[in-house]
């Protein structure tokens, strides 16, 4: 039995900053919308090349990243489904800065920017939200800077261990967390400007204290609230 073909405009519509926008408003998006399918280890984009739109990612995993000039490759995102990127570069109308490329086979929507800036003229609705997401980004940005300034790299890794756990307060009841990495653990170490050698030794020194137990990419915590309290 054939597949339905995939409907960009019903992906658009799962997305916040497109839920909200009127169906015909969303349907003249989705026409001037491209498709993109990457298998695991293409590349979308180089640093240098120019930024014609943004991405949203359906399905999959993409890093974001540049390679210094000794020749190391520096992680600053991965992204997963229902993400978007290039919007701070489009709106700037610079090259890309970094470099994009996939972790896994994935499913991306391009929207040019000349579709995203008609929106953004008639739609002041839709202008606060692309303001929004930038503000996020750009208050994650400064949570990277102070934590890679201030916090050891234990500090690091059980702050990214812990991002998704809510716990309140001191006092606050948290108990066993299963925690799977996203991506292999180089990735993750270089997000965290950390080592490879360095973020798995992290890994083992937790877990001999009996903070965590690693099996591959799966990480049990069995007391959040102790492992957040830990201090090497």
């Amino acid at each position: 039995m054939a597949t339905a073909p995939i409907s960009a405009e019903t992906f658009l519509a799962a997305m916040p900053l497109f839920r909200e926008l009127e169906p015909a408003q969303r349907e003249r998006i989705a026409e001037r919308t491209r498709m993109l399918r990457l298998a695991r280890g293409d590349t979308l984009f180089h640093r240098g090349d120019p930024c014609l739109g943004m991405h949203l990612i359906v399905h999959g995993q993409v890093k974001l990243s540049f390679v210094s000039s000794t020749g190391v490759e520096k992680v600053i995102e991965f992204l997963g489904a229902g993400q978007s990127f290039g919007e701070a570069v489009m709106f700037l109308d610079t090259p890309h800065v970094v470099n994009a490329q996939a972790l896994s086979d994935s499913l991306l929507l391009f929207i040019p920017k000349e579709a995203v800036f008609e929106r953004i003229e008639c739609d002041a609705g839709f202008a606060r939200g692309m303001l929004a997401g930038l503000a996020r980004r750009l208050h994650q940005l400064v949570a990277d800077v102070e934590a890679f300034s201030t916090r050891s790299g234990t500090e690091r890794v059980i702050g990214f261990l812990l991002r998704d756990c809510a716990i309140a307060n001191e006092g606050a009841e948290c108990g066993p967390v299963e925690v799977v990495l996203p991506v292999a653990k180089g990735v993750i170490a270089s997000r965290l400007n950390l080592t490879q050698e360095h973020f798995s030794r992290i890994l083992h020194d937790l877990s001999a204290a009996g903070l965590i137990e690693v099996r591959g990419r799966n990480i049990h915590v069995p007391d959040a609230r102790r492992l957040r309290d830990y201090a090497p």
